[in-house]
């Protein structure tokens, strides 16, 4: 789970290297760090769904909150302008 890919993560962490060694090292970060496996093992995310369960799985968990009600509380007072 990052903002950015294996390989502009690595020439920012490993500045100067040639490109045999950038290479290797874009591996080495794309098998520990750019898999949902990985970011699920250490609690980063939820779940992780397979693509050809993810219309049954959003589907399910739409009908879970389809006679979902919520009960706020009653407010005494409101947010007043300052």
């Amino acid at each position: 789970i990052a903002v950015m890919g294996a390989a502009g993560a690595v020439n920012i962490i490993f500045r100067g290297l040639d490109k045999e060694q950038t290479a290797k090292e874009v591996e080495n970060y794309s098998r520990l760090f750019a898999n949902p496996l990985t970011a699920a093992r250490r609690g980063f995310i939820d779940d992780v769904i397979e693509p050809h369960l993810t219309r049954t799985r959003l589907c399910m968990e739409l009908d879970a909150l389809l006679n979902k009600k919520l009960e706020n509380p009653w407010k005494k007072h409101g947010n007043i302008p300052l």
